[in-house]
């Protein structure tokens, strides 16, 4: 669902474009680009698209926080990769010409541009350097999903959520306090994410406030020691 129908964002002054795959187009295919999109305000926990719906275009994160879930066979949410402003998601299956293999929602008040179908073939066939980006960009989410395969699998929970704690870090960045992570997530988003249960989740955040190595008020999530974080992490700064 949408709200307040589209809105007018135009592409050529586009400040996310230019941190996107469309960043490669010149002038006359950024104009191209500006007519065969559409852009929509989705309010938080709204759905983009869901899984197993059948894909109709490309979706440009202008503004807003996504995340893409699944529904595992026990019927639970499983959160396989969250979204910031300039990401694009909804490409897998636009590609393969398969249904959505997750669904899409809004953390937050989301400003999205939906691209169309037919036009985004049609330009990365005529653009081999958008081609390159969109190949790039699947290859990062790709190593993204792998490294996050090898922390499930070899990891201990603790060391799991200081590695999630500092992926939101990457992926979101810091307030302007330049501690507390740009991203608000429920406990039972961050236990999903981790591959624990809330109860163990909220255990662990405890634990680390307690060491001091966060701090907690409310959902927001402040990093206070980051080394220590990422040695609990187990990985290399």
């Amino acid at each position: 669902m949408k709200n307040n129908g589209p809105i007018e964002t135009g592409c050529m002054h586009c400040n996310v474009r230019l941190h996107s795959v469309f960043n490669v187009l010149d002038e006359d295919q950024v104009k191209d680009l500006c007519i065969h999109k559409s852009c929509a305000v989705y309010k938080k926990g709204q759905y983009v698209f869901t899984e197993n719906g059948l894909p109709a275009g490309l979706f440009c994160i202008n503004s807003g926080k996504i995340k893409l879930t699944t529904t595992g066979y026990d019927g639970k949410e499983q959160i396989l990769r969250l979204v910031k402003s300039g990401d694009i998601v909804g490409y897998r299956a636009l590609l393969s010409n398969e249904r959505y293999h997750c669904s899409a929602v809004t953390l937050e008040d989301a400003s999205i541009c939906i691209i169309d179908k037919k036009y985004f073939f049609d330009a990365i066939e005529s653009s081999p350097k958008l081609m390159f980006e969109v190949v790039k960009k699947m290859s990062q989410d790709l190593k993204v999903a792998e490294d996050h395969i090898v922390s499930l699998s070899q990891k201990n929970v603790r060391e799991r959520m200081a590695e999630a704690l500092l992926f939101l870090k990457a992926t979101y960045g810091f307030e302007e306090d330049n501690q507390t992570i740009n991203v608000s997530l429920s406990r039972e988003e961050i236990a999903d994410y981790v591959g624990t249960s809330t109860e163990s989740c909220i255990r662990l955040l405890s634990e680390f406030n307690n060491d001091k190595l966060i701090s907690l008020k409310g959902k927001k999530i402040s990093i206070v020691n980051l080394q220590k974080l990422i040695q609990t992490a187990n990985i290399e700064d």
